[in-house]
């Protein structure tokens, strides 16, 4: 049976909760579709983030990676479709701030997600759960995370397909922070076993 990696944060910044720790942690050992899910989390720090996750690429060999990241502020699920060579913004867990830094000195200015994300996106709106493409990772730990993954498949010559899905707020996550858009937390996982289920 095909391997999936999928892949949570914990809490970062003002978001005590993570909901794609819960849906990590939920999945894990499920066989979704053709893909038995081995599910992970994943640090908020710099210097730690890409090194477990290539440490869970090399112990799993997956044939597919899912990166998940809580986009606090988005109504939709949105499957990103490029990762920039750049870390910017907000301090991490261990308080590290970069501005304007390369992530790799010898890698591309992007990858691109080699994820069916269109079909990802069609698969979710057919099944009544807002979801549109993201142009942008942004450049803290999420742009972070899947431009080291897909750096480090490319340079291992592998053909693993990998890329990353930003994913609402939970509706507990809402009750700390009202303003913030908010899912139940069953649609949200819901959404990423569709995608799963999708996947050939």
């Amino acid at each position: 049976m095909k391997k999936l990696l999928l892949t949570g944060f914990v809490p970062f910044l003002e978001f005590r909760v993570n909901p794609t720790e819960e849906i990590a942690k939920a999945l894990d050992g499920k066989v979704i579709g053709d893909y038995e899910v081995v599910g992970r989390v994943l640090p908020v720090e710099f210097s730690q983030t890409a090194v477990r996750a290539i440490e869970l690429y090399e112990e799993v060999q997956p044939d597919v990676v899912i990166h998940l990241g809580l986009a606090g502020g988005r109504s939709k699920i949105t499957p990103e479709r490029i990762a920039i060579n750049c870390s910017d913004g907000a301090a991490d867990n261990s308080g590290v701030v970069l501005e304007d830094a390369t992530i790799k000195e010898d890698g591309p200015d992007g990858y691109f997600s080699t994820l069916p994300i269109r079909k990802f996106v069609n698969v979710l709106k057919e099944n009544n759960l807002p979801a549109t493409i993201s142009n942008s990772a942004g450049t803290y730990l999420c742009n972070f995370v899947m431009y080291n993954t897909l750096h480090y498949i490319q340079q291992q010559g592998k053909q693993t397909r990998a890329g990353f899905v930003h994913i609402p707020a939970s509706h507990e996550l809402s009750i700390q922070q009202p303003s913030v858009p908010s899912w139940s937390q069953q649609d949200l996982q819901r959404g990423i076993e569709l995608m799963i289920q999708s996947l050939d």
